[in-house]
């Protein structure tokens, strides 16, 4: 990016259950070397997630003097596709990461998780559904979930729920979307199949997809920004 660019601002949402402050642990460190301001918005409450990040994307749109960049990480990313198809003329571009399905849920990994979060979270309360999710996974993930669940508080179950059914872009929608995007994936992580990266990389007429794995996601969180950072301009060049 040159001076006679301007830099739009970010707007980047997390996944289902996680929060703002996962979002920045990934993407400020990138998009602040090229001078992008990073917005990352707190979850909305409850059953309102979905609807009420899609509202947050508008109001910053509408605010912002030229067209903003969205993104986020799994149901975040699918959100801001959303927003994107919806109104591409306001959009600079996506950061994608860990995308989970296309079209409806059905029985992708990540939504089944997320509904058996929930019932976990509704029979057994939040801190005795947290000692379940955490129980034999790696360190630094342990440490996130706890704080973003507990900070969902009580509308924590409804939001998975939510999240757990929202359909995401069909591929078919997806090949209509002009924006350039950088998509980003772990190639062994078996929530965010490394398919579906792969196939919007290969629906949308503007994508770069690159690949890392959860060891070094979990080594350095900012490997997942980066790689999304890095499409967006490899696909913005691309146009230019």
């Amino acid at each position: 990016m040159t001076s006679a660019m301007p830099r739009p601002i970010a707007v980047l949402l997390p996944g289902t259950g996680s929060d703002e402050v996962f979002v920045r642990s990934v993407f400020a460190g990138p998009l602040r070397a090229l001078g992008i301001p990073l917005i990352a918005p707190a979850p909305p409450p409850g059953a309102a997630v979905t609807s009420g990040y899609l509202r947050i994307l508008d109001e910053f749109a509408a605010r912002a003097r030229s067209p903003i960049v969205v993104g986020g990480i799994s149901l975040g990313a699918h959100l801001a596709t959303e927003w994107a198809l919806r109104d591409p003329g306001r959009c600079a571009g996506v950061l994608a990461a860990l995308p989970a399905w296309n079209g409806a849920p059905g029985s992708a990994p990540a939504a089944t998780a997320a509904t058996l979060s929930a019932e976990l979270v509704s029979g057994s309360g939040v801190e005795a559904a947290l000692r379940t999710a955490v129980a034999g996974v790696q360190p630094w993930l342990a440490v996130e979930l706890a704080r973003a669940w507990r900070g969902h508080g009580q509308g924590l179950a409804e939001s998975l729920r939510t999240a757990a059914g929202h359909p995401a872009p069909t591929l078919r929608a997806l090949e209509g979307i002009p924006v350039p995007f950088g998509l980003a994936a772990c190639a062994d992580d078996p929530i965010h199949p490394v398919e579906v990266a792969r196939s919007w990389a290969a629906a949308l007429p503007n994508a770069r997809l690159y690949e890392t794995t959860l060891t070094a996601f979990g080594a350095d969180r900012e490997v997942l920004g980066r790689a999304a950072v890095l499409g967006w301009l490899r696909a913005r060049s691309a146009t230019t």
